[in-house]
């Protein structure tokens, strides 16, 4: 084989991997996919999960968004940066959990038992907390209305386990 058609055998593979690659980039750039979306990612919105069992579960992340929880057991699990909007919890089991950075927006907590549980920087606006038990529960820099704040600062009492904070200092309570 006479060195011009080898350089030419060369030269076409070698066009040929370039234009491989080419391709490769095309599909990657037509086809994205988000960058923080997660395969074992669950949803869980418009779901009925009356007195399901998810406790000491790690729930990081999941979506309950209208969700129908009533009695579900959530004692101990981690509920880190969940979205709960618009559920359903009444008499539900909250204790021991984390529900750091969650938002818990416009949820009904009503007779729920949270004692002990974290809510560190989480959002509780426009949410139902009456009968609830908080003793120990850790609301640093939670966003909470005022009047549930008022109604929670009524019963308000010891200190989280995990974090040492009173739950009375957490809240801001006079």
């Amino acid at each position: 084989m006479t060195t011009y058609k080898f350089m030419k055998k060369i030269l076409s593979r070698f066009l040929s991997l370039v234009f491989i690659l080419i391709l490769a980039w095309l599909w990657i750039i037509i086809n994205p996919k988000p960058a923080f979306s997660q395969i074992n990612t669950i949803n869980y919105n418009n779901a009925s999960l009356e007195h399901r069992d998810f406790s000491y579960l790690d729930l990081t992340g999941v979506n309950f968004v209208a969700a129908e929880m009533r009695g579900a057991n959530f004692q101990g699990a981690n509920l880190t940066n969940t979205i709960l909007t618009k559920g359903v919890l009444l008499k539900a089991n909250l204790k021991d959990a984390n529900l750091t950075g969650a938002l818990v927006d416009r949820v009904t907590l009503d007779g729920a038992n949270m004692k002990n549980a974290i809510f560190t920087e989480a959002t509780l606006t426009r949410s139902r907390f009456y009968n609830v038990d908080i003793t120990g529960a850790d609301f640093t820099d939670a966003l909470i209305d005022r009047y549930q704040v008022s109604l929670l600062c009524e019963r308000a009492d010891g200190v989280n386990p995990v974090t040492g904070v009173s739950t009375r200092d957490s809240l801001g309570c006079r």
